[in-house]
């Protein structure tokens, strides 16, 4: 049975080969069930060489589970690594979600035997800075600064660096934060040409991801049932309606004030008024 570090947030499924890993990230979740049109949407940006054919059996499995494919990295450090980043369609990982990924892949990944050697599997949601690999993600996150490296160079350079500014057919436009004042700002990178694009980590893209982190929590707890009563103490008060009170007329002139006081003692009649 795995447990759950709730200081590390990382959950371990007991002695086997491989050993999941649970990292749960603020994500950039959004408003909305699970799309079926966004479940099989494609990724343009894919992985090479071993990691492709961990794709290749992992991703139909969380289709399969109503879970994306985000990325998929194989690294040496420590031993040998498989790093599967994956979400649902709304962009939200919880350990859940991690903890159930990780049950139904490891023995689909024991049967076909993509990597010749032992390792260890690492589950966790994209994070704040994510990778950006479908047409949904680069619309998704317009307006932020990424980090795209190419496969293919695009005139005569791999890296770019600079703000999304939209996708164009099968383009992402970047507006350049470092171009000289000589060369045009804004480029058109094929996404299928891209090898990795991913989010900088900016205060913007914190503040941006704290909320509609807390948004989805809310409207989880909601359809679960478990949202907690509101307190007491928390309840916005109604205001009570300000009593009216009958204006008094303020003299216009102190003397005038004086003098009316004055007759009002004295009981005199007022000279100024009429019938």
């Amino acid at each position: 049975m795995g447990k759950v570090n709730a200081r590390s947030r990382r959950w371990w499924p007991g002695p086997s080969k491989q050993r999941a890993r649970l990292t749960l990230d603020m994500i950039d979740p959004t408003a909305g069930s699970m799309d079926a049109e966004l479940l099989s949407e494609s990724r343009l940006v894919v992985e090479p060489g071993v990691a492709a054919r961990v794709s290749a059996v992992a991703a139909p499995v969380l289709q399969q589970l109503g879970y994306r494919l985000v990325r998929i990295r194989i690294s040496g450090e420590a031993g040998c690594t498989v790093q599967i980043m994956a979400e649902r369609p709304d962009g939200t990982m919880l350990i859940d979600d991690c903890e159930a990924v990780s049950r139904a892949l490891s023995p689909v990944l024991d049967i076909a035997d993509p990597i010749d050697r032992a390792y260890r599997l690492e589950i966790s949601s994209p994070g704040i800075d994510r990778p950006l690999v479908r047409r949904s993600d680069f619309e998704r996150y317009a307006g932020h600064l990424v980090k795209v490296e190419m496969a293919v160079a695009h005139q005569g350079r791999k890296r770019f660096r600079g703000t999304l500014a939209g996708v164009e057919s099968d383009k992402v436009r970047i507006r350049r934060d470092d171009a000289p004042a000589s060369e045009e700002a804004d480029v058109l990178l094929t996404m299928e040409d891209i090898s990795e694009a991913r989010l900088v980590l900016t205060d913007e893209l914190i503040a941006e991801s704290m909320r509609r982190g807390k948004a989805a929590e809310r409207e989880l707890k909601r359809e679960l049932g478990i949202e907690p009563p509101q307190a007491p103490h928390a309840k916005a008060q109604q205001k009570k309606p300000a009593k009216k009170t009958a204006k008094i007329p303020v003299p216009k002139s102190t003397k005038q004030h004086r003098l009316a006081a004055g007759r009002a003692r004295r009981g005199d009649i007022d000279p100024t008024e009429g019938d």
